[in-house]
């Protein structure tokens, strides 16, 4: 315990340590047995958001909508078998939207080559969202990710959006949304700055926010109206980048925004709708480097939501399909 407690030191913050600790992560989980796992990590992620920062983004997302299902378990990257012909990646909030699989993918194939049967695609998924923050903040959210997760075995596309909160989620839903996985509201608020990279279907934001009365702004609304269809289809429907500012960097220019009414969903619009709220979205516009760290610490947060351990889970030897 003693020296799990000290490798969780050298997390983000103090205030991590009992949460990291206690769900079995360390900080160089794999220093012993795989000690280059993490830089073999960063190299694929590296090379892919290099190529595509749409990717890094991706990337986050993926870790977020890992843990909120099914706890931090890669159970995410499965495929569809004839046992389970509908897993989470086949699920509404994830498909067709969610990506960045080939780098997780090409990142289990280096690990695996180094060290087989040893690390988790969990933990790969959590190292890849913090070297992909890392990436497009411009190294400005830096942290150390705790590790020793395990890969479960269950992946329901329902589960997806009874866990998910949704582009349309208001206030009260995403705060209950969140507070069911041990996140506070102040999470909520930091953890949505994630939009300020990436890219949204038409189809998120138009019914919502374009077609029936909302307070985006006019100039915002104007320049949609040009890029998304008045109804999208499956066939037609477009995305656009969710910061027309700096749409390929991590930064808290999404919080300028949502003060200027220039955000797509709804989901982020709602975040004025209330003071406490309110508040620490003008703060973290205010503030320069404050939302980085605070974002630094609830990614470390999140990654230590439902984390399997022992018969609880395994080390897939391929992420897309239990061993």
């Amino acid at each position: 315990m003693a020296a799990s407690i000290k490798l969780c030191l050298l997390a983000v913050s103090c205030a991590l340590v009992l949460a990291t600790a206690c769900h079995g992560l360390q900080v160089g989980y794999y220093r012993k047995t795989c000690p280059r796992a993490e830089a073999l990590v960063r190299a694929e992620v590296k090379k892919a958001v290099r190529a595509n920062p749409g990717v890094g983004a991706g990337l986050i997302r993926m870790l977020f909508h890992d843990c909120f299902v099914e706890g931090c378990d890669a159970s995410v990257l499965l495929d569809p078998t004839q046992a389970n012909p509908q897993p989470e990646k086949l699920g509404a909030p994830n498909n067709p939207s969610l990506r960045g699989y080939e780098v997780i993918d090409a990142a289990k194939a280096a690990v695996e080559k180094a060290c087989p049967d040893t690390v988790s695609c969990a933990d790969i998924i959590a190292f890849a969202g913090r070297d992909a923050s890392y990436l497009l903040s411009h190294a400005k959210v830096s942290f150390h990710m705790p590790a020793g997760r395990l890969d479960g075995r269950k992946s329901l596309a329902s589960e997806t959006l009874t866990f998910l909160p949704g582009p349309s989620s208001n206030l009260s839903s995403l705060v209950s949304a969140f507070a069911a996985k041990g996140l506070s509201v102040e999470d909520v608020v930091v953890l949505s700055g994630a939009h300020s990279i990436g890219r949204s279907h038409c189809s998120s934001f138009v019914q919502a926010r374009l077609s029936s009365p909302s307070d985006i702004a006019t100039s915002l609304a104007t320049l949609l109206r040009k890029q998304c269809p008045a109804n999208p289809t499956t066939g037609n429907d477009p995305t656009v980048s969710q910061d027309v500012i700096s749409p390929h960097a991590l930064d808290n220019q999404y919080y300028k925004n949502l003060l200027a009414h220039k955000v797509l969903l709804t989901s982020d619009a709602t975040l004025l709708s209330a003071p406490n709220t309110a508040r620490m979205v003008r703060a973290n516009a205010r503030f320069a480097g404050s939302w980085e760290k605070k974002f630094a610490k609830a990614m470390v947060k999140m990654g230590a939501i439902g984390v399997k351990t022992g018969r609880d889970g395994e080390i897939r030897r391929s992420c897309r399909l239990v061993n």
